[in-house]
């Protein structure tokens, strides 16, 4: 029987062929405590106590907190330490701007060009992601969102779109969790992820593209709402 890293690493497609480096483990580790709130926003981190608590050594966490600081969720001081970055509700209305486009892109090619391997991952994680809406599972809901976005990339085989998407998809994760219980519809963003998914596993890219623009347009939505709560009564 599978351990279960091993069973998680399977999930995401991490085989004998591709295996998962340190420094992909630290990443993924630290990714998801930012996201899910581990690791709260104006926290200092130490790379020591890091590499002490996730077990993996301090240059892997190095190159893992290098990573996310390009992606924002963390901000690296010279001298001074390792912030996890604040939220900002306005400027995540300009990450779905970005993100719209470049997610329709990498539907779209994903559609025409997964595998059949990846059409059955793909169809996997829609069913996964409606079970976890209504077991009202976030951090199962949130392990198959980053999945997901994994595998869209993986299949659109557009190394540089996937790059510039990677920029935006942590704040996007995080900023649902920190809001979804305020204003968010888990149900209703799963059906929306599942469509996505379903589309690009049937290979029909126009309907891909449409199931990208109905799950930002409700997330864009969200975000509005977010920013309507959070003013002063």
């Amino acid at each position: 029987m599978a351990d279960p890293e091993t069973k998680n690493n399977r999930q995401r497609g991490v085989t004998a062929e591709s295996p998962e480096t340190l420094t992909d483990r630290a990443y993924r580790k630290l990714e998801e405590m930012i996201v899910t709130l581990q690791l709260m926003p104006g926290d200092v981190l130490s790379e020591q106590a890091l590499s002490r608590e996730l077990g993996i050594g301090r240059t892997p966490i190095r190159e893992a907190l290098q990573r996310l600081a390009r992606e924002g969720l963390v901000v690296i001081l010279p001298r001074k330490g390792i912030l996890v970055s604040e939220t900002n509700p306005r400027k995540q209305l300009l990450v779905l701007e970005a993100r719209r486009e470049i997610e329709r892109l990498l539907s779209r090619a994903g559609a025409l060009r997964r595998t059949e391997e990846q059409a059955g991952r793909l169809l996997a994680i829609a069913d996964g992601m409606e079970r976890a809406a209504a077991e009202n599972d976030d951090i199962a809901f949130m392990r198959l969102d980053q999945e997901l976005n994994g595998l869209v990339a993986e299949s659109a085989h557009n190394e540089y779109a996937s790059r510039a998407m990677g920029l935006l998809h942590g704040l996007s994760r995080r900023f649902w969790y920190v809001h979804y219980r305020q204003t968010a519809d888990m149900p209703l963003c799963a059906r929306l992820h599942a469509v996505q998914a379903r589309a690009i596993a049937q290979g029909n890219p126009e309907g891909a593209a449409e199931a990208v623009d109905q799950l930002v347009d409700y997330t864009e939505t969200f975000t509005r709402e977010t920013l309507t709560s959070d003013l002063p009564r």
